[in-house]
């Protein structure tokens, strides 16, 4: 070899270790976020449940997704305010990941059925790592290259499949062999160890916007035609999601589903749909980009949405035929996030990163909850097959939107070139 290929190769060796612990920091601080979560609405809501509180009682713990949906309010001043020297994003992930670790540690000094002192901590674990996630989201909106977004978002979708595993089966499991206190501790080490990839973070100027152009807010988002054109897809593609995930568990009870199987469907076999889909994911839209991904996935999730609707009505039959449909809907669901997200990641300006895919990722999510809180009311007053035909004729109107809202996209991206 060379001299000068000597050379050469140095900086591209460079490079790829960067990539390499950037995709390693952002592994370990997407499951450090993830973990609290799964262990409020996976793990501790069965725990009450077998101490005797009130399924009324265990239902009020849905307010702990409040923070999530509105997290975009408070997402500005994560944009505007440098809390810490050791940089911007650094500044933001650490106190509330610290503050994340001990409230988790508090809840083994809180009896389990007390359900008012961990509607409390669980409120403050939900507003600490929503917190984390618009600075780690900003984070990743900036280091990410174009070509690296998929593997990253690939990245956050696997992290939350481990999360449901850690924080949701392992929890459970550590539960019964160790009890509650013990569980609860060892759950917050867990959570402390991602601490050790902010050490690592790679934040330089690339990373950090100490004085942007625009003052972060959520005018400054909807004054940009190509971020209001993505926030119509994020509101839009994700429409008929909720209207049959919150009630597949029930429909698949309600065909005499053994609840082992869909126990086994909604854990491990979901996680390992969640890893495997992401990375599928990252694949499809670095070969097709994230609209042509979306596109080919409305598709698909349109064609299982049928075939539940076919199954309601006695055309579709057979059980293995209806948990593969199952199955494989929850594969996609992990994959459209890897290309909803890279392409949120890519109309997120770089004076407001953390603002502008959070605005995007909350819109998905509260159409998402939507669907979700509406789908018993239609399946109670109209039955499933209804349901499940609704949904489909919803996720098909979705993705002739999508398709057309891209091409509009496009056409906004050709008129900034030009004006460039």
């Amino acid at each position: 070899m060379t001299a000068s290929s000597n050379v050469e190769a140095i900086p591209k060796r460079r490079i790829d270790m960067r990539r390499a612990r950037l995709f390693a920091v952002l592994a370990g601080l997407y499951l450090a976020q993830g973990i609290p979560g799964y262990l409020l609405v996976a793990a501790v809501p069965p725990i009450m449940r077998e101490l005797g509180v009130s399924r009324t009682a265990i239902g009020m713990l849905a307010l702990l997704m409040i923070p999530l949906t509105i997290k975009f309010l408070w997402a500005p001043l994560v944009d505007r305010v440098k809390l810490m020297a050791i940089g911007h994003r650094r500044g933001w992930i650490l106190p509330t990941q610290v503050g994340t670790v001990l409230a988790i540690a508090s809840l083994a000094f809180v009896d389990p059925t007390n359900v008012t002192a961990i509607l409390i901590i669980g409120f403050v674990i939900a507003v600490l790592t929503s917190t984390q996630d618009i600075a780690t989201d900003g984070y990743a909106t900036l280091a990410l290259r174009e070509e690296d977004r998929p593997v990253g978002n690939a990245i956050q979708g696997a992290a939350v499949a481990f999360s449901v595993i850690i924080g949701g089966t392992v929890s459970l499991l550590l539960y019964g062999w160790v009890g509650w206190q013990a569980m609860v501790l060892t759950i917050a080490v867990v959570s402390a160890l991602p601490l050790a990839a902010i050490a690592f973070m790679p934040e330089d100027a690339g990373t950090q916007v100490f004085k942007p152009a625009v003052k972060p807010s959520l005018k400054s988002f909807l004054k940009r035609p190509e971020a209001v054109t993505v926030l119509a897809i994020a509101l839009t593609y994700r429409a008929s999601e909720g209207l049959v995930k919150s009630m597949e568990g029930s429909y698949l009870v309600d065909a005499g589903l053994p609840l082992s199987a869909i126990g086994y469907l909604s854990g491990i076999a979901a996680a390992t749909a969640g890893i495997a889909g992401s990375f599928i994911a990252a694949g499809l839209v670095r070969r097709t980009g994230a609209g042509g991904t979306l596109l080919l996935l409305g598709v698909l999730r349109t064609i299982c949405f049928l075939l539940f609707s076919l199954h309601a009505v006695g055309q579709f039959t057979g059980m293995w035929a209806l948990l593969g449909a199952a199955g494989f809907q929850t594969l996609i669901r992990y994959m459209e996030i890897v290309a909803l997200y890279s392409l949120f990641m890519s109309v997120s300006s770089k004076d407001q990163p953390g603002t502008d895919f959070t605005i995007l990722s909350c819109a998905q999510i509260i159409i998402y909850l939507i669907g979700s809180m509406l789908a018993g009311t239609l399946a109670d007053r109209f039955g499933y097959a209804s349901l499940f035909f609704f949904s489909t004729v919803i996720s098909a109107a979705a993705v002739i939107i999508t398709l057309r809202l891209l091409a509009k996209l496009s056409r906004i991206d050709k008129v900034d070139t030009q004006a460039g």
